[in-house]
């Protein structure tokens, strides 16, 4: 695959736990779900996806440096690294790729400390609320984008 048609997924802290942490509010749907729906949603516009999942904040940053060379998109959801991380935003911000920002709950309807997202500014796309389709939602609406039927 050539890097027009690649997508980097990053899942933050604590996702590789969906489907057993606090399913009331995440769900049952697993990481295993997630990375299905969106190489799945991929697939359908040609594009392939390579995943990401860590608890350590490096390791992400290293993932999103890395996509300048293989990627033309970045589908993220920080977990609670979008709350904290200053170096997250900026290495989103350094690799200069359209970035989707995705959560699956509402951040905005929960705690306070919850509704700034460091991510928000670097991101073109936001879906937030929308459970584990909203991956498939972002991916479609960040497709959209590269390829310049919308603008996010």
């Amino acid at each position: 695959m050539t890097p027009s048609h690649r997508l980097l997924l990053v899942n933050g802290p604590n996702l590789n736990l969906l489907g057993t942490r606090e399913p009331e509010v995440y769900g049952h749907e697993t990481l295993e779900d997630v990375e299905r729906i969106v190489t799945a949603t991929a697939a359908q516009s040609g594009f392939e996806v390579r995943a990401v999942q860590s608890n350590h904040e490096g390791v992400l940053i290293d993932a999103i440096h890395a996509a300048r060379e293989d990627c033309t998109g970045i589908v993220i959801n920080p977990g609670g690294l979008t709350h904290t991380s200053v170096v997250l935003r900026d290495a989103l911000s350094a690799v200069a790729l359209p970035v989707a920002e995705v959560h699956i709950s509402d951040i905005r309807r929960r705690e306070r400390f919850r509704h700034h997202s460091y991510v928000a500014d670097v991101a073109v796309v936001h879906v937030v609320g929308e459970g584990v389709p909203g991956y498939a939602t972002a991916t479609r609406l960040l497709i959209d984008v590269i390829a310049g039927r919308a603008d996010g």
